[in-house]
């Protein structure tokens, strides 16, 4: 449990000071690791109140970085689900 706020507040470090990247890659490593890591979806949708514009590619959308991360936290878990090894 204290690794798990110990990595939100980690993730949540990246997503106000540091390059956009850096908290991608963490908060994948994060769904992977934990289960059901909503955290991640909350701070995208943090992440896209606070620098989020509309994207001309996806038809005016600024909540891009919180649909994919919700989307692929989905996908995660049902993988998860369905591989023998994983808990």
């Amino acid at each position: 449990m204290i690794l798990r706020i110990a990595f939100s507040i980690l993730l949540l470090f990246s997503i106000l000071f540091m390059p956009f990247g850096i908290s991608i890659i963490l908060a994948l490593a994060g769904m992977v690791y934990f289960s059901k890591f909503f955290e991640a979806t909350i701070l995208f949708l943090l992440a896209d109140l606070l620098y989020g514009t509309k994207e001309a590619k996806f038809s005016g959308m600024v909540f891009i970085s919180f649909i994919f991360s919700t989307i692929i936290l989905l996908i995660i878990e049902v993988t998860k689900k369905k591989l023998k090894f994983y808990k």
